[in-house]
């Protein structure tokens, strides 16, 4: 899809397709990140500061629980 960008007050817009934002399941109400890699935008779903936690947890519970075992196999 190409698209171009909008004028919106005195800033710039880009208006993304109903049947994308359907696809991708996001509404107005769905917070997104937007970052760059220097030539690209790039746009993705804010990570959930609750579930960010658990992974966190989880990972360090496993770290703490298997992470002897893990370095010996690196090794």
């Amino acid at each position: 899809m190409i698209t171009k960008l909008t004028r919106h007050g005195d800033d710039w817009a880009l208006v993304i397709d109903k049947p994308v934002l359907d696809q991708l399941q996001i509404d107005q109400e769905t917070p997104l990140e937007v970052t760059t890699d220097g030539q690209s935008l790039i746009v993705t779903r804010a990570a959930d500061a609750a579930r960010q936690a658990r992974l966190e947890s989880a990972i360090q519970k496993a770290n703490e629980r298997f992470g002897g075992a893990l370095k010996r196999l690196a090794e």
